[in-house]
């Protein structure tokens, strides 16, 4: 292996904003500022997430934010800040990275991720189930 996910993490982190819990839930409900839930919809499901938040599965992020995908999402070319959001922080710090490269410019990532912002007692809910 010539570069595992630490040093994938560390390089992420050096070069994207990471935005403490606290700095978080004073940016939910900006309607300039974008929550971007990266977790799979088990996840969601089960756990619950941000209020208004936008589910975009981390498999899809770039496919989602490049307008010349057959994919893309009209969401990424809002002039919005993102603040993209895992389970720990991890997915999020490398999706910010990956939407920074692509040239999304006001991209961040909530350190720690719904765990933090759980533990912080931040407003939660559940989806609707689909059916």
């Amino acid at each position: 292996m010539k570069k595992g996910y630490k040093a994938l993490l560390a390089e992420a982190e050096a070069e994207i904003e990471t935005v403490p819990v606290d700095q978080a839930l004073a940016l939910h409900g900006d309607p300039e500022v974008v929550f971007v839930d990266l977790r799979d919809p088990r996840e969601i499901a089960r756990e619950g997430r941000i209020p208004g938040s936008f589910s975009c599965p981390r498999g899809m992020l770039e496919f989602w934010i490049d307008p010349d995908s057959p994919y893309a999402k009209p969401v990424f070319a809002e002039d919005k800040r993102f603040v993209f959001y895992c389970a720990s922080g991890w997915r999020s710090a490398l999706a910010a990275k990956a939407a920074q490269d692509m040239g999304l410019e006001r991209v961040a990532h909530v350190g720690g991720g719904f765990t933090a912002w759980k533990k912080a007692e931040g407003p939660t809910e559940v989806p609707a189930p689909k059916g």
